[in-house]
């Protein structure tokens, strides 16, 4: 058995609305166990014996039944993300935000790796399967990166998580 995260990408913005408690269902649903959503941007901890992949498909098909969206799911054990956690390379400060941006797709990163920053506005740095970035708070949808990252051509290969609530990941 693996304890699982699974992020869900643009729940609870731009239009797609879910009660966390609606998401809960659907996952117990599935046959997944200790089942645990945290906050309400699409944060879920599950365990089951399914591998990842297979964790993440039958997600995204119950996801796109149940509230009839485009649902992307990005599914990882918990212990990776303790890792990933650990990972975050930059200075936490209070005027900025630090985030982690999960894309496992190693074209994508190379890509969002190659936009043009301004170094004294925003930072990034590749970790494996994500990217760390750091950006002024209020800053977030104007910056270069936080732009690239909208493109609606990208919405299946990332989701976003402030470090916070990855901590928070890791609480439960």
């Amino acid at each position: 058995m693996t304890r699982y995260v699974g992020l869900l990408r643009g729940v609870n913005v731009g239009g797609v609305n879910m009660k966390m408690s609606d998401l809960a269902e659907v996952v117990r649903g599935l046959g997944y166990d200790d089942v645990v959503t945290v906050l309400a941007s699409g944060n879920v901890l599950f365990t089951t014996e399914d591998a990842s992949d297979t964790a993440k498909a039958r997600l995204e098909e119950a996801l796109r039944d149940r509230f009839d969206y485009e649902a992307w799911v990005h599914v990882l054990p918990q212990d990776r993300l303790r890792a990933i956690a650990k990972g975050y390379p930059f200075e936490r400060v209070s005027d900025r935000h630090a985030y982690v941006v999960f894309v496992p797709d190693a074209a994508v990163r190379e890509e969002l790796l190659d936009v043009e920053l301004d170094p004294s506005v925003e930072q990034v740095a590749a970790g494996e399967g994500v990217l760390y970035w750091t950006t002024p708070k209020g800053a977030t949808l104007d910056s270069a990166m936080g732009k690239a990252q909208g493109s609606g051509r990208f919405k299946p290969a990332l989701t976003t998580r402030n470090l916070n609530t990855v901590e928070k990941l890791l609480d439960r």
